[in-house]
């Protein structure tokens, strides 16, 4: 009984911190988004609230015994379609966005109903492993069911298809968009699940998100041109002429003299980038991985910031404002199954999310950081992802012994965490793996699973204020 007790306290400790963690990421978002709803029901009351001399006329009769009356009469030549086009010829974005946040709670409960139901199969089909983190306990055994992103992936499929009804009719213009999203999602979704059942080669990873990418740029259509920061200007003109490397850089690009080198049009340079951008988004969540709930836990907080990113340049009436609506729709679906799937992947997780998860979360950020023409904000979430990548590069680039799995290591006695190493040179030197995780285990110390998660998540939260920070603060002192 005692046992019991223990456990079930456990879990509802367990519990409490998952719903504190994925509450205060979608604080900010929704407080934003309640205040366009909040805008807009105000639009549509003053749309309504006519006063007597926008449709009426007053006559005013004068009787014999001096008295007056007067009599107020509908104007019969007002024309009542026109008042009724002010709010019936396009759907504000508020009651746009309420539509897809609907979608994206549906999205959640299909994908938290489904999943129980196909882990069965997966256990069935083989389609599972052992959890690497808990060597030496109970559960070591214990075959956990891989590869559950699929459910999370189709169900955003379907949430998508049905917000493309609603988006087309309101913005025709990003139709093509839509589908070249979808079709690039669909098919890093495929391919995260072939790698789950296959085990691609390395060189395949990197390879095919590039192919995957080319929908998106073919289909792109906004600026290929950058704004150069203040402080480098000089760098490229000074007093009207361009400088030796100026010249230098025309070879390739195209310096604006115009504005002095404050722009300049990288072309066909810009596209390489994005779809580099595509192939570093899917890969660097599946190399910041290895512990219950990591790999759908910093998803969620970037998708809470992208969103919030969205909602504030729409509430500011930015001028890509219908880009960031197509990149909060897709945020919105996105976040509802991600925090279904995180509920069965939280520590001690009962399904493995497997690099369709990884893959599939990956080239959504990449979309819409490419359609919604924000890539280098995005690249300001994904921080702690750049900070793994390049203290990676040594094992990575195999310069030191890389083992197939770095992930950190379990001591059976302490009930903790603990950073993983690897023989080097003769066999007798040992190193730690070279990960964020664990070189969090090599300064903060040996730490829980589920502890060692909520650090870095919160370090992830701490990396996409501050990215939000350089945007609206930070970069108005290098850009005009």
């Amino acid at each position: 009984l005692r046992m019991a007790l223990t456990t079930n306290h456990g879990n509802n400790n367990r519990l409490l911190s998952l719903r504190v963690l994925s509450i205060l990421p979608l604080l900010p978002p929704l407080w934003i988004l309640c205040h366009l709803l909040a805008n807009d029901l105000d639009r549509i009351r003053s749309h309504h609230r006519l006063t007597d001399d926008d449709y009426k006329t007053t006559t005013t009769t004068t009787t014999n015994d001096g008295s007056t009356s007067v009599a107020t009469n509908a104007d019969s030549n007002f024309d009542f379609g026109a008042r009724n086009n002010v709010t019936t010829t396009t759907t504000s974005v508020g009651m746009q966005l309420l539509v897809f946040t609907a979608l994206g709670i549906l999205g959640h409960v299909g994908t938290h109903r489904l999943i129980p139901n196909i882990k069965k199969y997966m256990l069935k089909r083989g389609i599972s492993g052992k959890d690497l983190g808990k060597k030496g306990t109970v559960s070591e055994n214990e075959d956990v069911p891989e590869s559950l992103g699929i459910v999370s992936g189709a169900i955003f499929l379907i949430c998508l298809i049905f917000c493309l009804v609603g988006f087309a009719t309101n913005h025709p213009s990003k139709l093509l968009d839509l589908n070249s999203a979808l079709l690039s999602i669909c098919f890093m979704l495929f391919l995260g699940f072939t790698d789950d059942v296959l085990e691609w080669p390395w060189r395949y990873k990197l390879f095919l998100p590039s192919v995957a990418s080319l929908p998106l740029l073919c289909c792109y259509t906004g600026s290929t041109s950058v704004v150069v920061p203040i402080p480098l200007r000089i760098l490229l003109m000074t007093h009207g002429e361009l400088t030796p490397l100026g010249k230098l850089l025309c070879h390739f690009v195209v310096v604006d003299e115009n504005s002095d080198g404050s722009i300049v049009n990288l072309g066909v340079f810009y596209l390489l980038y994005m779809g580099l951008l595509a192939v570093f988004c899917t890969n660097a969540i599946n190399i910041h991985a290895g512990i219950n709930g990591l790999e759908v836990g910093q998803s969620y907080v970037i998708g809470c910031a992208v969103l919030f990113h969205n909602l504030v340049e729409i509430d500011n009436g930015s001028l890509s404002r219908e880009n960031h609506v197509f990149s909060a729709m897709i945020m919105l679906s996105f976040l509802g199954v991600s925090l279904a799937l995180l509920r069965h992947n939280w520590y001690p997780a009962t399904v493995f999310v497997g690099d369709t998860y990884c893959y599939f979360a990956g080239m959504t950020f990449a979309v819409v950081g490419i359609s919604g023409h924000f890539s280098k904000t995005l690249l300001l979430f994904f921080l702690p992802q750049v900070a793994n990548f390049l203290w990676s590069v040594p094992q990575l680039f195999r310069l030191v012994p890389c083992p197939k799995h770095r992930l950190p290591r379990f001591n059976v006695e302490s009930g903790k965490m603990e950073p993983s190493r690897v023989r080097r040179g003769n066999g007798k030197e040992e190193m730690v793996n070279m990960t964020l995780i664990n070189l969090t285990l090599q300064i903060l110390g040996p730490m829980s699973e589920e502890r060692l998660c909520i650090v870095l998540l919160a370090f992830q939260t701490i990396c996409c204020c501050f990215g939000l920070y350089v945007r609206y603060n930070l970069a108005q002192l290098v850009f005009d």
